[in-house]
């Protein structure tokens, strides 16, 4: 791939809020005078400026993010696509608005601490490697269950998977034309299905997915 390759980042806001407890979708919850949201786009913009930004939203979420955005003055430029069913189809809804040879970043819409720098290595070792996505250390013990038996397994042969994710174009494009299935739980399960390799590389600790009231206490503190 050529310096000049058209980059494009997807943010994927498909979430209900259910486990918040609330009505508001956690991506809309405030967070240190924004959305959750707003600051995750503004994270990623400030990572890759010339990066085309895209935003997978539910349509019936729209309009409320319409008024958010007047509401905080919010004037950062976005492309809205229609969520889908599934995290599958919303990224193959927002894929089609992404060219075939260019690089794309699919992050989650409720990750607003993920590191600048986690997200610039992402893209150069894409753009390299043709897919990248950042992964950090599991730290706690872990155990396998089976029924009503379990039993430890070596930690340090796993690790816990974090956005964005970031794909040649034409590959990511290619591997999202085939049926959905329950064992794509992330882009990079997709891609892998269709025979690419994917690199790690270093998450960034505090790149927390806001899925519990906790986790927005925890944000207010990192920001």
């Amino acid at each position: 791939m050529s310096m000049a390759t058209e980059k494009y980042i997807i943010v994927v806001a498909g979430g209900r809020g259910t486990r918040m407890g609330g009505d508001v979708p956690k991506q809309f919850l405030p967070l240190a005078g924004k959305t959750v949201l707003m600051h995750t786009l503004d994270r990623m913009a400030c990572a890759e400026p010339e990066a085309k930004l895209i935003l997978a939203l539910p349509h019936d979420q729209q309009d409320e993010w319409k008024r958010l955005c007047q509401e905080y003055k919010y004037t950062r430029c976005h492309t809205v696509v229609d969520g889908g069913e599934t995290r599958f189809h919303t990224v193959t809804n927002a894929l089609a608005l992404v060219p075939e040879g260019a690089l794309v970043a699919i992050h989650d819409g409720v990750r607003p601490l993920v590191s600048v720098d986690v997200v610039r290595i992402a893209f150069m070792t894409a753009m390299s490697q043709g897919a990248a996505i950042p992964v950090l250390p599991v730290v706690e013990s872990l155990r396998r269950v089976e029924g009503d038996t379990s039993c430890a397994v070596e930690r340090s042969a796993y690790r816990a998977v974090q956005t964005p994710q970031v794909f040649d174009s034409t590959r990511l494009k290619a591997a999202y034309s085939v049926t959905y299935r329950a064992e794509f739980t992330d882009d990079a399960s997709v891609y892998e299905a269709a025979g690419y390799r994917v690199t790690l590389i270093d998450g960034n600790r505090e790149n927390i997915k806001i899925t519990i009231p906790q986790d927005i206490a925890l944000a207010e503190i990192i920001l």
